[in-house]
This record gives C-alpha cells, structure tokens and sequence, in this order.
C-alpha cells in the first residue's frame, strides 16, 4: 500500500508517495498541489488510489517493450513538463508501435539493431505486423519515435534498473533522400493550391446553402490566415474592431486519448497579433449584430460556452462545456465568450469544420481536395502577391522561421515565377 503526505513550500502545497520499483525498493515520487490543503490531500488520494490500481508487478525479466512504453507514459510522460499537446501525440505514437511485433519483445531480447529496424521502418515506409508506416513518416513525426525509444530506454536502465545497458545509444535516425517522380503529371501533384476569387466566391455560394453556420470561420480563415484551432478559440476580447486587430492567444482540439474537446496553447504556445482590414472588420460587425439576434430567438435555450480546468498527474486541461441558459452552471465552470459559434451558441468545433470542407470537397466542383488548411496558403499567398514582406507574414501567420512561410506557400502561385521567366525578354529582346 502506498504510503503518503503534504507539505507546504511558500504559497503552495505539494503531495508525495512513496511507490515500489521492480526490485522493491521504495521510490518517493513528490508533484504540485494547489494553494488549498484539502484540494492537495484529495490529489495525493487520487494519485495513490490510481498507483494501486495501476501498480506495475511484472518482474524485469519479462518485461516487454509494449509494458515499457505504458510503465513510462504513466510514471514520466504524463507527469512530465511536455505540452499536452505533445503528451497526446506520444500517447497516439505509443498506440502505433505496439502495433509493431517488436513490442512483444522482452526488453532483455531488444538489441540495437532491431530498433534501427524499427525506426528505418518508420523513417522509409512499410508494413510489418499490424504496423504500417506506409510510403514512411515525414521527419517530425518520425523523429517522435526516436524520442519516445530514447526517454523510455533511458528511463528502463535507470531509475527503474529493467536493463542495464541502453541499446538506442547505438541507434540513428537515417534520412529519406528526396525522390522526383520522373512521370507525375501536373494533374497528379498533391500541393495545396491557393483558391482564386471565383473558387472562394463558390465556396461561399455553397455554405450559404448547406452550411451557413461555418461561413464565418472560413472568411476569418481567409482574411486573417488563422489555423482551424486558432478560429476555434478565437473569443470576443481577443478581437479591436476599432483598431483593426485581433489577438491569437489560443486553439481548440480534441483529445483522443481524454475524449474530451479541450482549450490550449496555438501550435508553437506563442501569442501573436493580427491586423486586418476594413472587409473583415464589416463581416464581424455584422457576426455580432447577428449573434444578439440568435440568443432572443433562441432563449432560454441558447447555450453559452464554459472551460472547466481539471488537473491530472500533475498536468493541467482546460476542457470546453456548452450549458443552456435555463440550466444551473457548475461553480467550477467559466465562462468564454467565443466568436464562431452555431445558431444555439454552442462552439463551431474543428471537428466539425473538418466535416463541412470534406462535404465541399465532395460536392462543389473545382474545390476536389479541399480543407480548412487552403484557406491559410490562401491567405499567405494573397499577401506575398501583393507585395508583403516576408519577414511581416511570416510574424502574421506565426511561423518560427521565414523560411517555412516561403519554402511552404511562395510555391503555391504561379504568376510571380511567370514575371520572373518574362524579365529574360526584356534583357534579351
């Protein structure tokens, strides 16, 4: 039975247990509470009830990598300092390789060359098992592999003492050679193309007529060059219609592994400021006078939108809830006033948003291929055709470095290369 207590450090409180490695030897584990000792000594009940509901007994002999993974996620990943963000996509990768046969393995039996195998597989593409990597993962998602291996094996030989010897210090990430495909016809390219004029107007056309409720969205898209998270998250205070500006401070997603529609950081947990004109500037006008317009018709049953923060393995999740008017509202529940809502109120998930460029892509001709994403190039192309800095969009769109904003999208237009072509005449001519 594990064996607990809390203590106070300035402001806060903290809790700590005492766990059993696999050798027997008890381990003390501390994480951060709240400011209330009571919430803290409710933590710590939770955290030893979970430990003996979870305890890991195999003994390290028979341990497998499979059992590893899930031993690591439990005790380091999910009470580690990572992004939830990133927590979910390990957990997600985790889920993926013990697809592979190699997670039947017992660790003492995993040599480095098996794991290179392993991450080969995943960097060149193939099936082996239920696992399949396909035509291979692009070199982000495929270097999380390697890190998931690397943080598990460290944490097998120590604190845990499975091993005693790291077989993925041996192992290296190999990289794909760029391929050409010397008969791929223009038809044939997978690139994300901007829409014109027309194709924007038709995408338009179509909403207003099978899903109006996601028009608003699509012309933030558009006009400001948001992600499909960052529209979501989007809420009144983060927009000056007066002086032309709006603020991206978070995105909405949904968590697979917590089945929960959750609030965090944008992609890169940055804050950036967008400027706008005089066009998006009217279509917000006009989404505030119209949402007034929504809550009377609707009444008491028109929902507003709540995040509840709720902590776990020392980890915080701000998880959204739509409440009608009519019903009580949980203590616990606060209130966010987000712009791209339905008619009832209730939020325009990126889920859901999903669903509707997919019904487009189907259905409305010369959009084949289409998804929310078009809408950023689009964005981002329009800008650099007419003359944007590149340093300005790449702030804009809150890229790391310049070099993804022209690598990525400077592509996607064919005019400016047709000028370029063209100024050969004039020097030759």
């Amino acid at each position: 039975m594990a064996k607990g207590s809390v203590r106070k450090k300035g402001k806060k409180w903290y809790y700590r247990y005492y766990v059993e490695d696999a050798s027997g030897k008890l381990i003390q584990k501390e994480c951060a509470g709240t400011e209330s000792k009571s919430e803290t000594e409710k933590l710590l009940r939770q955290a030893m009830d979970e430990y003996e509901s979870t305890r890991f007994v195999a003994k390290p002999e028979n341990i497998t990598l499979g059992e590893l993974l899930d031993n690591w996620a439990e005790e380091e990943l999910k009470t580690g300092s990572l992004a939830n963000g990133t927590v979910e996509l390990y957990l997600h990768s985790i889920k993926r390789t013990k697809l592979h046969p190699i997670s039947k393995r017992k660790l003492s039996t995993i040599t480095s060359e098996h794991l290179q195998a392993f991450l080969d597989l995943v960097t060149f593409g193939g099936k082996e098992g239920d696992f399949d990597a396909k035509k291979g993962y692009k070199k982000d998602y495929a270097n999380t592999y390697s890190a998931i291996l690397n943080h598990a094996f460290r944490y097998a030989v120590f604190p845990k003492k499975y091993i005693t010897f790291n077989p993925m210090q041996y192992v290296v990430m190999h990289k794909k050679k760029a391929e050409a495909d010397l008969f791929v016809t223009e038809d044939d390219e997978d690139d994300v193309n901007p829409l014109t004029k027309q194709m924007y107007d038709d995408l338009l056309e179509y909403l207003a007529a099978h899903h109006p409720e996601a028009i608003l969205p699509v012309q933030i898209a558009y006009y400001a060059g948001l992600r499909i998270g960052e529209v979501s998250g989007l809420t009144w205070q983060d927009i000056n219609l007066e002086e032309q500006y709006l603020t991206v401070r978070r995105s909405v997603t949904y968590n697979s592994q917590r089945h929960k529609v959750e609030i965090g950081t944008t992609k890169r947990a940055k804050v950036r400021t967008v400027d706008f004109g005089d066009t998006l500037t009217a279509i917000l006008t006009d989404a505030k006078r119209e949402r007034r317009k929504n809550e009377k018709k609707y009444g008491d049953l028109y929902h507003r939108c709540y995040y509840k923060e709720v902590r776990e393995k020392n980890r915080i999740y701000y998880e959204y809830y739509p409440v009608c008017k009519a019903d009580d509202v949980p203590d616990d529940y606060h209130e966010i006033d987000f712009v791209c809502r339905r008619d009832d109120g209730t939020l325009m998930r990126p889920s859901t948003l999903g669903t509707v460029c997919k019904c487009v892509s189907n259905k409305v001709p010369g959009l084949e291929g289409f998804h929310f994403h078009a809408l950023r190039h689009t964005y981002t192309t329009n800008l650099l055709a007419s003359g944007a800095k590149p340093k300005d969009v790449q702030e804009l769109l809150g890229h790391s470095d310049v070099s993804t904003t022209m690598n990525i999208y400077a592509h996607a237009t064919r005019e400016s290369k047709k000028s370029s072509a063209k100024l050969l005449d004039k020097l030759t001519g």
